[in-house]
């Protein structure tokens, strides 16, 4: 078919499509800017338009000759009024469809009952439905509740408040039941739905196998990111204008968007029609399970996931997912320039450990392996299995070898004991004649215990991290003055 997208730049649009394109069709992405499809790894296998649901005369021609249009725009958090943009957006996307000749509309909204005063984000998911259904294009309307997955606005407000708050006193809304569904398997759903063959209007509700309160699905968070179990105590006097600040202030979730969604946290969203799951056969991801695949997805740091070198801030682990997606990434980011070659500063930094050391401070990197094995850890006992060579997976004190591109790029990651994960990476650049050395130290914090141990270390990062980015730097000039030039072993070792 050729399927036109809307809200590609999106986060369900942004892994619905090459979904799409590895099922062999195609596929024009609608975007009020284009250019933000440019760094997608498929954007060369889709045809991207300008277009913007407000302007209806910027519709028609792209979607002009699609059989099935997928409506994934939602407005909520980029206008107070979004309850108003969203439904004349949903009317000018239902004329322009009549008229260009598409046969089969496929919107993902909201579950809810009609009858329990929606609130204003889910009544605006019910009326897209119904602005998208008044005219003669069939709709087929899929509605889900949470949505875990890596990037979702739901996923991430479930993991910062369970993350960073042992102990919390919360709204009443925590005991309202949903039922959370993951993004696999909302994915499946919506590619399913283009085998529909009825001629009208069809609703399909979509959910997992388990209906629980919020603060279930927190307590099913922290046990899968490994976390103690979550004290929770639910007051009846939060309202949502003081949740969605309170949210704002431990999470990275923008107020507009925090506010609708906490308001919605207190409408019931549980699938009373299973007609989906007879009807396509998509067998429900547990949500342990669902936690477990987005976690996994924040867990690489190569470069594919484009980690920001340069700030706290959190990162983004999937193409299309929000910058505040993610969880927390602490980044320790030093430089050091030298006149010695790539090959030469790898070298040096690829002796790190062991008899060598950690160029400078070494008592403290001593005291912290006798601390790390009063409580239970490997302490700096391993060594190095040999003192200049490495292979993946080998041992570095307490430290293992995660990744490494030989003369260029090494990673080492943490198996000391922490309130989180760490890692340390380096890697050189050749620039104006001369080698610029990367090293950053990555952390991610498990819970208030991580942020706080991040903190108190910090003021002493400058000194440990930075004196060790220059001495690898001078250590791989003096190599470089007197050492005969060889090629980095292709391996990883001689």
């Amino acid at each position: 078919m050729k399927i036109a997208v809307t809200g590609a730049t999106g986060y369900i649009g942004g892994r619905l499509v090459p979904r799409l394109i590895a099922e062999g069709h195609d596929i024009v992405c609608l975007a009020r800017n284009p250019a933000k499809l440019t760094d997608r790894s498929w954007t060369d296998q889709v045809e991207a338009i300008a277009a913007d649901v407000l302007l209806p005369e910027t519709l028609g021609p792209a979607l002009r000759g699609c059989n099935v249009a997928f409506y994934l725009v939602h407005s909520m958090g980029s206008t107070e009024s979004f309850r108003d943009a969203d439904r004349a957006a949903a009317a000018n996307f239902a004329r322009a469809a009549e008229v260009a000749g598409v046969e089969r509309i496929i919107y993902l909204g909201g579950l809810g009952d009609e009858d329990d005063r929606l609130s204003h984000h889910l009544g605006s998911r019910h009326e897209v439905g119904r602005a998208l259904a008044s005219g003669p294009v069939p709709v087929t309307e899929v509605r889900a509740a949470v949505i875990i997955g890596s990037g979702s606005v739901s996923f991430e407000m479930l993991r910062y408040l369970t993350e960073v708050l042992p102990a919390m006193v919360t709204p009443s809304w925590v005991q309202t039941r949903c039922q959370p569904i993951a993004i696999r398997d909302v994915l499946l759903y919506l590619v399913a739905c283009l085998e529909e063959t009825e001629s009208g209007h069809t609703m399909y509700e979509i959910g997992g196998p388990e209906v629980l309160s919020y603060v279930e699905m927190m307590h099913e968070y922290a046990k899968a990111a490994g976390l103690p179990r979550r004290f929770v105590v639910p007051v009846p006097v939060l309202s949502p204008r003081l949740s969605s600040l309170w949210i704002g202030l431990v999470t990275p979730l923008p107020v507009g968007v925090a506010r609708p969604l906490v308001d919605s946290l207190k409408n019931e969203v549980i699938v009373h029609d299973n007609t989906a799951r007879r009807r396509f056969g998509i067998a429900p991801t547990p949500l342990a399970r669902a936690i477990e695949r987005a976690l996994e997805h924040s867990q690489d740091l190569s470069v594919d996931t484009r980690w920001s070198d340069a700030t706290t801030g959190p990162a983004q682990p999937f193409e299309g997912d929000p910058a505040w997606s993610g969880g927390t990434l602490f980044v320790d980011h030093q430089t050091a320039t030298c006149a010695a070659d790539p090959a030469d500063v790898y070298w040096s930094f690829s002796r790190i450990g062991g008899d060598v050391g950690y160029y400078g401070f070494d008592w403290a990197w001593r005291l912290r392996g006798l601390i790390d094995i009063v409580f239970g850890g490997v302490g700096l006992r391993r060594g190095r299995r040999h003192p200049e060579h490495l292979r993946l997976e080998d041992t570095v004190d307490f430290w293992r070898v995660t990744g490494m591109e030989p003369g260029r790029r090494l990673q080492l990651s943490a198996e000391m004991r922490l309130p989180g994960d760490a890692w340390l990476e380096w890697s050189t650049e050749r620039k104006n004649g001369r080698t610029l050395l990367h090293q950053n130290a990555y952390f991610r914090p498990r819970g208030l215990s991580g942020r706080l141990y991040w903190y108190t270390l910090l003021p002493f990062h400058g000194f440990i991290f930075g004196n060790m980015a220059r001495k690898i730097a001078s250590t791989a000039e003096q190599r470089h003055q007197v050492a005969p030039k060889a090629p980095p072993p292709v391996d990883g070792f001689e």
